[in-house]
Order: structure tokens, then C-alpha cells, then sequence
């Protein structure tokens, strides 16, 4: 378990390039055959990518983390950004298509994670995904709530922005105070539409929550350049597909590709309310 400890604004303006995509960016989540995680001091969240490759992958306990096993005072999201796949939980069997979004309480001791459908061998899917990537995003949990699964479009759908301004995006709001029930945790998926290349703009903080983005559905040559750090200091990561930024309380959240792209936003710290926002108008950039 890689570990990243938590910063502060006041060093944002003297980080070089290098020094900012290591604090902030998880460029290697998705390892064929292995469980990959990393564990960020913002609000205490796990993140990491899990991709069975032909072979089941179970959960382990971390050192790191002080459990017996990896739920035991956790809960945790997951959001299939591969094939289809299925996560076992305590002998329950859940089967995700890509973009399906899985929620698991605290107190689920086995966790398991494989390639293919409950009944089918593994197989190339309608977008040409051959096996399951698994993303994960775990934060302490106070109590237990019910695993609950929401497959692409059964969350709160809300439609969002404008063409006229690049950023319109359908976005799936499934871990939330109205959908899955959690302690912490708030997550979804959010598509942008053909033709549109902004997500969050204009920008915002919440000094409640810690977010994280993770880019999918970005084309080998695409980038997309994440804008991060204080609202009269900003910095940039230039991210490609499945890569991860990790976006403190404090700072900005936005970003804009060379391409239209998928990301999962995911949350979790002082409350749920999706709307809980300070906005940041582009007039206040520098």
C-alpha cells in the first residue's frame, strides 16, 4: 500500500511539475493480474484498481490500515471501468457491466474480484473491453449499510452545461444522500457528450470533502489537462487514460481533454450534500 501524506496550499507554489504529480497523481491504478492501492492522509480514502486478468483477486488486509481485513472499519465503492466483471462479497455474487457502480459496507470480511458474467466464460464486450478494471474508493466507516448494486443509468441521471460551452455532460449520481446509502462516501460517473471537453467549469472547492477523479474512456493519444491547487494559484497535471488525481478539500477539481472522455468523481469527508459547493467563477482564476 503506497501512502501520500496530506498538504497543505502554502506548498503549492513552490512544487515543480515532478513534485506535483506525486503528490496528486495515481498514474498506475490498473495492473493486470494484481491489486493496487494507495492510501492518501486527505480524509483517510483508499484508492485502487483491481483487474483479475483471468484470475480471481481477493481483497487483502493492509498493515497500513490496522485491520484484520480490508472492511473491517471500512466501506467501500467500486465502479467497473473495464469488461464485464463480477465482485464476490461474503458469498454474494454481483455481476458489473462497465459502468456499473457497486457500494460495500463495513463488516464485509471476503471480497473477491473476477472477469466475466455469472454464468459466461470471459468475452469481449459491446465496446471491445476483454476483462474487468475494477476502481475502488474506500473511506472509514462509523456504522454498516446494506451492499447495493446500480447499474449505468438506474442512479439519479442529471443533465448538465452547454454545448455552447464544451462541457455538456450527463452525470450518474449513485452513492449519495437520495440514492445508495453510505456513511461517507459519495460517488457516480460522468460522461461528457460528443464534442464537449470541459468537466466542472465553472469550477468550485467544497472545504468539506476530499475528491478524486478518475479519467477513463480517453484515447491513447488524448489527454486531459486537470486543473488543481488554490483559485489565485492554480497548477496543472496532464492526465491520460485511467490515471487518478487526488484533489484535497482545498483545491480546485476541473479539467479539460484534447477529447471527449469518462470519469468517475468520489468523495468523502465532512457531509454528503452533492450541491455543497464554493463556487470558483473564471474571473477569479490566476
Amino acid at each position: 500500500m503506497e501512502q501520500r501524506y496530506a498538504t497543505n496550499p502554502a506548498q503549492i507554489p513552490g512544487m515543480t511539475t515532478t513534485q506535483l504529480r506525486e503528490q496528486y497523481l495515481v498514474p498506475d491504478l490498473f495492473v493486470a493480474g494484481e491489486i493496487t492501492v494507495v492510501y492518501t492522509h486527505h480524509d483517510r480514502i483508499v484508492l485502487g484498481g483491481a483487474v483479475p486478468a483471468g484470475t480471481d483477486l481477493v481483497l487483502p488486509g493492509y498493515p497500513e490500515i490496522r485491520s484484520d481485513f480490508f472492511l473491517e472499519h471500512r466501506e467501500l465503492g467500486i465502479v467497473n471501468v473495464g469488461g464485464t466483471g463480477t465482485v464476490t462479497a461474503d458469498g454474494e455474487v454481483y455481476e458489473l457491466v462497465k459502468g456499473a457502480c457497486l457500494y460495500l459496507g463495513r463488516g464485509i470480511r471476503d471480497v473477491v474480484f473476477a472477469d466475466g458474467s455469472a454464468n459466461v466464460e470471459p468475452s469481449r464486450d459491446a465496446d471491445g473491453e476483454t476483462g474487468a478494471q475494477f476502481y475502488l474508493f474506500s473511506a472509514p466507516a462509523h456504522t454498516s449499510y446494506p451492499a447495493a448494486l446500480v447499474s449505468p443509468g438506474e442512479g439519479t441521471v442529471r443533465e448538465l452545461g452547454d454545448q455552447l460551452t464544451s462541457n455538456r455532460r450527463t452525470l450518474n449520481q449513485y452513492i449519495h444522500e437520495n440514492g445508495v446509502t453510505s456513511c461517507q462516501i459519495v460517488m457516480g460517473v460522468t460522461q461528457l457528450h460528443p464534442g464537449s471537453m470541459w468537466n466542472t467549469m465553472p469550477a468550485h472547492t467544497h472545504d468539506r470533502r476530499t475528491e478524486c477523479y478518475l479519467y477513463f474512456d480517453l484515447p491513447e493519444d488524448a489527454r486531459v489537462i486537470h486543473l488543481l491547487g488554490e483559485r489565485q494559484e492554480t497548477r496543472h497535471l496532464v492526465v491520460a487514460d485511467r490515471q487518478a488525481v487526488i484533489s484535497p478539500s482545498w483545491s480546485l477539481h476541473s479539467g479539460v481533454g484534447t477529447a471527449a472522455y469518462t470519469f468517475v468523481w468520489a468523495m468523502a469527508g465532512e457531509n454528503q450534500a452533492f450541491d455543497d459547493m464554493d463556487p470558483a467563477p473564471v474571473t477569479d482564476l490566476a
